[in-house]
């Protein structure tokens, strides 16, 4: 890490270290981020800011006692700073954390509560990034506010409207659990072929120590082996793609 870079670092460091959650900070950040001499340089930047926003927002959260105000304060300040980061997975974490905290306190203030179409850009934030089970819990979340039984009482075209928003949130969170559950499931199966391996090789390992094996036996050992070995690296290339 440059100088330059350090130094503005460490001045956001120091901000955030006597609780200073605020514009001028997120711009401190952005311009560490951005002096970087060299791609290398650009890197090494972003990965250490990720780890003090990591480290930084646990401690922020930790004081006890905080009002929902403040909560819901930091919790912004730390979205943006993460996205700054290209942090996805912690902006996230910090965007359902005030989304949640506005639900359970301000659901009944106009200005405040989270509305169906906040749920649902989330949602397919979520989804996009392939954090599925989110995805689906906020997917319903968006489809709550939306009552079919009072569709009756609407016009007919902002029924039918309404019905095709349904419908699409629907199709949406369906394809979330889907997702979310063939992600279990090969990761299951990652792991046991990966003990089916291990206790392959144990047995393997067994064999040989205690007697030489016939050449046909060794043989077909060895095939067994390198055929797990290979049904594990494909789970595993598919469990990437996923």
């Amino acid at each position: 890490m440059a100088d330059g870079d350090a130094l503005l670092l460490s001045l956001f460091a120091s901000a955030l270290s006597h609780r200073r959650f605020g514009d001028q900070e997120l711009r401190l950040l952005d311009a560490a981020l951005s002096a970087g001499a060299d791609v290398p340089a650009l890197l090494h930047t972003r990965s250490s800011a990720r780890q003090l926003l990591r480290e930084s927002a646990a401690q922020a959260f930790s004081v006890p006692d905080l009002g929902t105000t403040t909560r819901l304060s930091i919790a912004g300040f730390f979205a943006r700073a993460f996205a700054l980061a290209g942090d996805v997975e912690s902006c996230l974490a910090m965007r359902y954390e005030a989304l949640l905290l506005r639900e359970a306190k301000y659901s009944d203030d106009l200005h405040l509560q989270v509305s169906n179409e906040e749920w649902l850009t989330f949602a397919k934030d979520c989804l996009d990034n392939g954090f599925y089970t989110i995805a689906s819990k906020a997917f319903a979340n968006a489809l709550a506010p939306i009552d079919p039984s009072r569709l009756g009482y609407l016009d007919s075209t902002n029924s039918i409207l309404k019905k095709d928003k349904i419908n699409d949130i629907s199709g949406l969170q369906n394809l979330a659990k889907s997702l979310s559950a063939l992600r279990s499931v090969q990761t299951q199966s990652a792991q046991y072929m990966k003990r089916k391996a291990s206790e392959v090789n144990e047995m393997c390992n067994l064999h040989l120590e205690k007697e030489k094996l016939p050449g046909i036996s060794m043989f077909r050992l060895g095939i067994k082996t390198r055929n797990i070995q290979k049904l594990h690296r494909s789970r595993e290339r598919n469990l990437e793609e996923v």
